[in-house]
């Protein structure tokens, strides 16, 4: 049975790729740091179950900072392979906190080659690299493996350094590493601080009668955006190469903030027009004629690349990687998503209140009197994905 170990399983791409690799047929460690409050609901359903955890999932205790209980790790687990996910990742914050960014994105990983390089038998890497490292153009400019780095923000430039390190030591020690430079990828289980999810989030509670207003910064910004699930596979997929390669990931498709937002409200049986520019920009209910979006300077990053899109022809001919979830499409994923959990949300309100007042709900969804909201035409969504994981079927979770 293959061996696997993951930093950053918690979060969104290693809770997909844990499910992916144990679909696979792998034992599947991670690396987890221990906080005053837990944050694994992303992988709960796998943790919980009897079937899976402590059998074929294993949990260790260490931090990025810490050299020494992550090499104990490494020893104790000795993986055939190593997916190096862990890290503060939110671009707009790494202006607010370069230093630990830095040490968390690119001197984590100089601690882990080293880790490595001593092995007897290191593991296959890979890094999670980031568009980031492209820096800006002012027009909509493919970028593949050939295109310099010119990171524009401390998270780039922390993602830079890591991707040349893992060339440095791949071509000076001969370990297996490679980069996989991602283009934005998102899914259901993005947090609400990344502008995709905070969209979809909204409009889900808008659009069942929420009186709020969204926020958003500029919404000219253009993205590849692709769907996480689909990146994972392309992880383990670079690592049963032949040869380790630097490999660029995403759709090779583009979509401003405004047209995401566009799609997303669209999906949910609200029509959306935009009126007005910079600051005065906003987006208003096509019927009732309530204002919905708002821009607002707060939201603004001091230099922010602002047309990123991937060239994917490498990725496509030499691991067969063909993303099928684009921007669009992705949207409306999310946004169904949204739906499901506030319908979900309402009828637990519902219940407990039935009972009396006895259970109290997590999430309270305002009363859909009034809006304009829709019910929309495609709900089978499960645990906010298209379709169940084979690995989750399988192990009978439920989820």
């Amino acid at each position: 049975m293959k061996k696997a170990l993951i930093s950053g399983i918690t979060g969104q791409d290693g809770s997909y790729l844990l499910e992916h690799l144990l679909a696979e047929g792998y034992e599947v460690h991670g690396i987890v740091r221990r906080a005053s409050s837990f944050n694994r609901s992303r992988i709960e359903h796998l943790r919980t179950n009897p079937d899976v955890y402590d059998r074929l999932l294993f949990l260790h205790y260490s931090d990025l900072t810490d050299g020494t209980s992550l090499r104990r790790i490494f020893k104790k687990v000795q993986p055939r392979e190593f997916y190096h996910l862990a890290g503060q990742s939110h671009v707009g914050l790494s202006f607010e906190i370069p230093e630990s960014t830095c040490e968390e994105a690119g001197m984590a990983m100089l601690t882990i080659l080293e880790i490595c390089r001593d092995m007897d038998n290191p593991p296959r890497i890979f890094h999670a690299a980031s568009s980031e490292v492209f820096g800006s153009s002012s027009k909509t400019t493919e970028h593949d493996e050939n295109s310099p780095f010119r990171p524009v923000t401390p998270y780039g430039c922390a993602k830079a350094f890591a991707a040349n390190l893992c060339r440095v030591y791949r071509d000076s020690y001969g370990l297996f590493i490679s980069n996989g430079i991602m283009f934005n990828h998102e899914s259901p289980r993005r947090g609400e601080n990344f502008v995709t999810k905070k969209i979809a989030a909204s409009a889900g509670r808008i659009a069942a009668g929420s009186q709020e207003v969204l926020e958003l910064g500029s919404l000219d910004t253009t993205r590849d955006w692709g769907y996480a699930p689909e990146f994972v596979r392309a992880m383990r997929t670079m690592l049963n190469q032949a040869k380790p390669d630097d490999f660029v990931l995403g759709t090779g498709t583009s979509m401003s903030v405004r047209e995401f937002a566009i799609e997303v409200f669209s999906a949910l049986g609200m029509k959306i027009a935009f009126e007005g520019r910079g600051l005065q920009e906003c987006a208003r209910d096509v019927l009732t004629g309530r204002t919905v979006i708002t821009v607002h300077p707060r939201f603004y990053r001091s230099f922010d690349p602002s047309c990123l899109q991937a060239g994917i022809a490498k990725a496509r001919s030499v691991l067969g990687w063909n993303p099928t979830v684009t921007g669009r499409s992705l949207a409306e994923l999310m946004a169904l998503a949204e739906y499901k959990a506030d319908m979900q949300a309402s009828y637990q309100t519902t219940t407990a209140e039935e009972d009396g007042g006895e259970h109290q709900s997590r999430r309270h969804v305002p009363s859909t009197k009034g809006s304009t909201f829709q019910k929309p035409k495609s709900s089978n969504i499960t645990d906010g994905d298209p379709t169940p994981h084979p690995f989750l079927e399988k192990a009978g979770s439920g989820v």
